[in-house]
């Protein structure tokens, strides 16, 4: 399944197409500015990115050297406003593999998706490991000690980030953000409960890992 990286400004319209996305079976996080969209695409591996471009704090256009550097093969879908064919022109010749004009029809734009996840794409990117852990970041699979082993969505989102960030801190909020969607009704120490539980998890499994909770900024995963 692959993972989706909405970059939308108008929350109604973001909560919209993730809800919609969702139902699709889609797996779609939300990015409300161009700051947040760089960290969380620096943080997780996207299958493909829905861009707004006009963004708060930047022209969206402005993203697509930083993706296609960052999620290289990641294809980039413009959802936008701005209609006129020069506009069009700038979004594709600036990168953009597509480009869809508010208002869409929602068949319209998965229709558009699942072209874009056909075409082919770079190189399949190589499984990170840290002890036992093997990480696809393709497939989404997660290895011990050379077998697959199932992890719960929130279990497996926080995995997905601390592997891929094996020896450095990952802050809290980078954390919570790529556990929890933007809707979510998130406790106090939600977070702290699916670390601990994804801690255990690794330790019955014999993994070779530890992670550590760096006290008021976030969290550390190592090898023994």
């Amino acid at each position: 399944m692959p993972r989706i990286l909405l970059v939308e400004d108008e929350p109604e319209m973001a909560r919209l197409v993730a809800s919609n996305l969702a139902r699709a079976g889609l797996l779609v996080d939300r990015a409300g500015d161009a700051a947040t969209a760089r960290e969380m695409i620096a943080l997780t591996r996207y299958g493909l990115v829905l861009l707004d471009r006009g963004l708060p704090d930047a022209d969206g256009l402005t993203l697509l050297p930083f993706i296609r550097k960052a999620a290289p093969g990641a294809p980039v879908l413009m959802l936008t406003a701005l209609d006129r064919v020069d506009h069009k022109v700038a979004g594709l010749d600036a990168g953009a593999d597509d480009y869809l004009t508010k208002p869409f029809f929602t068949d319209e734009l998965l229709a558009r998706i699942r072209a874009a996840l056909r075409r082919p794409g770079a190189a399949p990117a190589q499984p990170t490991t840290c002890g036992a852990v093997s990480f696809d970041p393709d497939t989404r699979e997660v290895k011990v000690g050379g077998r697959a082993v199932a992890f719960n969505r929130r279990e497996l989102l926080a995995l997905e980030v601390l592997v891929l960030r094996a020896g450095r801190v990952v802050q809290r909020h980078a954390l919570s953000e790529a556990v929890f969607g933007m809707d979510d009704d998130v406790q106090p120490k939600a977070l702290d409960g699916h670390v601990s539980r994804l801690r255990k998890r690794l330790a019955d499994l014999d993994a070779g890992v530890v992670i550590h909770a760096i006290r008021n900024v976030g969290y550390l995963l190592k090898a023994r």
